[in-house]
């Protein structure tokens, strides 16, 4: 009988280069921006309201609205209480404020009814999940605020994940693709990353991508050979091709 032909052997796999320590990078990023100490301001509605404001908007518009909002009603019962378009023609600035209006006083109205007035600062106190808890179970308000309100408000270790974080996470490969058969979204991406980062980190490692998503790793047109990160950023050698990001690629860095 013939012989049957060897199979050809196959090539060597490419070395994936690993996602990098989360301590190295935040240590990076606070030196590239001096990311400011983690100062809880201690008004968890304020801070409820100002990122439901934020929400598909640039900072300056959601800014500006909060103001516009505090100087036309004297406060959040006002609030609730106004007649939806005087709501709306304060928000204005911000953006989709026919449906961010009636989400605050909504939020506003069931913040009272359940703690009978406007002040949250009990729940600084409750275990993490059951503030999480408290919070997500608003109506319209998602994981992303609620850990806004837990970090900035009340100093808890909560995880926002906003667009830059979860840009820039995922181009360090600190979390994967895809959740299962699904594709991974900032949703999903709340409990990886709160879970890998030490929560004493979890600030300094939200604004430090935060700064490193708005000024070197946009969305396009990334400037990845300004990058303090580069060396260490699986990312790279998708984004800027060439000798540098190769050798990155194949973990000959």
């Amino acid at each position: 009988m013939p012989r049957t032909a060897a199979a050809a052997p196959r090539p060597a796999a490419r070395r994936r280069q690993a996602a990098p320590a989360i301590s190295e990078v935040i240590a990076r990023l606070d030196e590239a921006y001096s990311v400011p100490e983690w100062r809880p301001h201690h008004d968890p509605v304020a801070e409820l309201v100002l990122t439901i404001l934020s929400q598909n908007t640039a900072d300056t518009n959601s800014g500006r609205a909060f103001v516009r909002l505090l100087e036309a009603f004297p406060s959040w019962q006002a609030v609730i209480e106004a007649p939806l378009p005087e709501l709306i023609a304060a928000i204005q600035p911000g953006g989709l404020a026919p449906t961010k209006a009636p989400r605050i006083q909504a939020a506003l109205r069931a913040i009272r009814e359940r703690s009978g007035g406007f002040d949250l600062d009990f729940l600084a106190g409750l275990p993490l999940t059951e503030a999480r808890a408290w919070l997500g179970s608003i109506r319209g308000v998602g994981p992303k605020t609620v850990a806004c309100v837990l970090l900035f408000a009340l100093g808890r270790p909560a995880m926002p994940v906003d667009t830059h974080v979860f840009r820039v996470a995922m181009r360090l490969g600190l979390i994967p693709e895809r959740a299962g058969k699904a594709a991974m979204t900032p949703e999903k991406a709340h409990a990886l990353l709160e879970a890998a980062v030490p929560p004493q980190d979890i600030y300094a490692f939200h604004i430090g991508l935060i700064k490193h998503g708005r000024r070197v790793c946009a969305a396009r047109g990334p400037r990845c050979p300004e990058c303090v990160l580069r060396d260490i950023c699986p990312g790279a050698a998708k984004l800027q091709p060439g000798p540098v990001a190769r050798r990155a690629a194949t973990g000959l860095l």
